[in-house]
């Protein structure tokens, strides 16, 4: 049976919890385009340096600015979750 990705990631992203981290990231990219260290097309992203799933928050110090093509390209399992490196 095929999957329904599209009602499986409007679901998703319909959460309140969803749409409040989605408004977070908004928020610091947006307070980033103020100081001047991002701009639209720039092809960079605003990253957490602890995501916001794993308690981190918007404050200035927990951001950073980096590529996008370094931003996306962790390794993902089958689920969508993080390959853990060993070693």
């Amino acid at each position: 049976m095929a999957r329904n990705f599209k009602a499986e990631y409007e679901a998703y992203h319909s959460q309140p919890e969803q749409i409040k981290k989605r408004a977070q990231r908004t928020m610091a990219r947006r307070r980033l385009m103020k100081q001047g260290k991002v701009s639209k097309g720039d092809g960079m992203d605003v990253d957490h340096v602890t995501p916001l799933s794993k308690g981190g928050s918007s404050a200035d110090s927990n951001l950073r600015v980096v590529p996008k093509s370094k931003n996306r390209s962790f390794a993902r399992t089958s689920s969508g979750a993080m390959k853990v490196r060993k070693g």
